[in-house]
């Protein structure tokens, strides 16, 4: 058995098109059916901000699966320490014994998190885009961005923060990082209706974008809410939306944005226009065909991409 800590797995796996391209597979894998992926299981410790994720899924013929657990603690940034943490263990998928333990501290799941919001912009999002919106200053509000420029250009980022001066180091990280201009918000309003694109990264209990505030071309990333308790978005969103996708249909109507939407009987399970991005990816359905198209995409994070990263960083480790 084999143990990667941090510092080896952030030189040699990227927040890249690599890593888009190995989520991508791991959603088409899904679409096909070829995937066992069970409910996550989630321990929530509400008197620390805090909860602890376990997640996992075995794709069908490949030789080893993993199972992530993570953390998130949103009130760490008061003591100085990272909202996320966690590890992956790689199993054979023969013998179950351990092939590996990468020590990660959530730096996997950050990665292929903001994979996802990248792909469910490349399929869903208008072709050409000038101006980009996202919502928080955290880590995944920095990932999700740099993911976001290897599948759209744009001229324009501009964020919304709760807190001023975080929103002002944001903003000259990002000027750097993608040397583009970076504007901040007076609120999220703003933002949204002058964004082509919105990604929400928060740990919101309430929603922060209405309907209201929707406009044709539009396309919004939710990743925020993956428990019950979050939402981001006014559930009359969903009731504008030409297209709505998401993850894992049955996930999301128990954790995600769908659930509140569900709940608030604006949508159905029987929708049509409600699509897991690994269909769209895969062909076996269409994504964006209008650049007048309102569309919306829910990710909860899922256990099948936690084993592809996982994966595919054991096999850059090994072949070093």
């Amino acid at each position: 058995m084999k143990i990667f800590h941090e510092n080896e797995i952030r030189e040699f796996v990227k927040v890249n098109p690599t890593a888009i391209e190995i989520v991508e597979e791991g959603f088409t894998a899904l679409a096909k059916g070829i995937v066992t992926l069970p409910p996550i299981m989630r321990i929530d410790i509400p008197e620390h901000n805090g909860e602890i994720d376990v997640k996992t899924a075995y794709i069908k013929g490949l030789d080893t699966f993993a199972i992530k657990i993570s953390s998130g603690f949103f009130n760490n940034s008061l003591i100085g320490l990272p909202s996320l943490s966690g590890m992956m263990i790689l199993f054979q998928t023969k013998t179950g014994l351990t092939e590996s333990i990468l020590l990660d501290n959530g730096y996997l799941t950050d990665v292929r998190t903001a994979a996802a919001g990248a792909i469910a912009s490349k399929y869903l999002a208008k072709s050409k885009v000038d101006r980009v919106g996202v919502i928080g200053t955290g880590t995944q509000a920095r990932y999700q961005i740099e993911a976001l420029s290897h599948v759209r250009d744009f001229k324009q980022l501009t964020v919304y923060g709760r807190n001023e001066e975080s929103a002002k180091k944001y903003a000259l990280e990002m000027e750097s990082t993608l040397g583009v201009k970076v504007v901040i918000a007076k609120n999220v309003e703003e933002l949204v209706k002058e964004s082509e694109i919105v990604v929400t990264t928060t740990p919101s209990i309430t929603p922060l974008i209405k309907a209201d505030w929707l406009h044709p071309g539009l396309h919004i990333t939710a990743m925020g809410s993956d428990a019950e308790h979050k939402q981001e978005l006014e559930p009359l969103i969903f009731e504008k939306a030409d297209i709505i996708a998401c993850d894992v249909k049955s996930q999301c109507f128990r954790l995600g944005e769908l659930h509140h939407a569900l709940e608030s009987q604006i949508i159905t399970q029987h929708n049509e226009n409600i699509l897991e991005i690994g269909e769209i990816i895969s062909g076996i359905k269409t994504g964006r065909i209008d650049e007048r198209q309102i569309t919306i995409c829910d990710l909860t994070g899922t256990g099948v991409q936690d084993t592809v990263i996982a994966r595919f960083a054991y096999n850059q480790l090994i072949n070093k």
